[in-house]
């Protein structure tokens, strides 16, 4: 395995993370002991960052992977959850308060059988008010660092210039890390206009779904993809391509998600163990070159076109 600085963290992270929210059903249902043995095998291969969130199936997933962190030495990896975003009997919350906040975080601990969070997010910042995030909930958190009960801070969202705007506004030293969905992939890769900027403020990059949530993929995106049928298809045209050279879309998407040298991680989800012997597998193989370009051009019709986040 690689491993990357996370920005001014003090985190050594794996270039490929373990995205548990599969373990909380979001996906499409799963076997629970398979899902465990997922988590196992990432330990076991060297990937040493697991992110979570209250959100992902409404803390189904935070406690399963409890159940997997019980028996996994502390030492073996880094935690990071998430606050604002929540759900129950199947209907979405959200609560960007700091008392929200400081709660979410020991009900966290607790599902997540830990007593110490490597690093906290707030979690989706689209749908919070800026001033409130800025103000309030990083402050709150930062009590929590404080306390020696968190690690680090950061911001997750969709939106790329949100990210930027609220680091821009924040005192700096608040946001020590940014996650990013879908935005450093083959058909987007907005998130590297701001790589830069990121850098010069010594903050950390997460980069998450290398697949696009499925877009990028043999099987193509699920029904419930928010993408619009033009992405859909190119994106089913391209991964037709590479199936065409007997090669597997994934394996080219994996790699260029973990190959920008300022990208400390990437975040990949399965309840597969087998996949994550594959994603581990195509990180460290040598890529494509001739294939990637060819597949760079078909998707050139809807590069960096996309979506909101519901």
């Amino acid at each position: 395995m690689i491993y990357k600085t996370l920005g001014e963290t003090g985190l050594e992270v794996s270039i490929l993370s373990f995205g548990a929210s599969s373990l909380g059903g979001v996906f499409h249902d799963f076997d629970l002991n398979k899902g465990l043995k997922a988590v196992y095998t990432a330990i076991d291969l060297g990937i040493n960052l697991i992110d979570v969130s209250p959100y992902y199936g409404f803390y189904k997933a935070e406690e399963n992977l409890g159940k997997a962190l019980k028996e996994i030495d502390r030492s073996k990896y880094y935690l990071s959850t998430k606050v604002g975003r929540y759900g129950q009997d199947g209907k979405k919350e959200w609560d960007y308060s700091g008392h929200r906040a400081i709660e979410s975080v020991h009900e966290s601990m607790e599902r997540l059988n830990v007593d110490f969070i490597d690093l906290i997010n707030v979690h989706d910042i689209e749908f919070a008010n800026k001033e409130q995030v800025i103000n309030e909930t990083l402050p709150a958190l930062w009590d929590l660092v404080d306390s020696g009960i968190v690690g680090s801070v950061g911001i997750t969202g969709l939106p790329v210039p949100l990210l930027k705007e609220i680091t821009e506004e924040a005192e700096d030293g608040m946001i020590e890390t940014v996650l990013n969905f879908c935005h450093y992939c083959l058909n987007d890769d907005a998130l590297s206009d701001d790589i830069d900027f990121y850098k010069s403020k010594q903050i950390g990059i997460i980069n998450a779904s290398p697949l696009s949530m499925g877009l990028l993929s043999e099987r193509g995106a699920p029904e419930w993809h928010p993408a619009s049928k033009e992405i859909k298809e190119a994106c089913q045209k391209a991964a037709n391509h590479c199936k065409s050279k007997d090669y597997r879309i994934e394996q080219l998407a994996v790699k260029y998600a973990v190959d920008h040298p300022e990208i400390a991680t990437t975040l990949i989800s399965t309840t597969n163990p087998e996949n994550i012997k594959k994603n581990v597998e195509w990180a460290l193989a040598p890529q494509n070159e001739e294939l990637l370009a060819e597949v760079l051009e078909i998707l050139k019709p809807v590069h960096r076109l996309t979506w909101e986040n519901s």
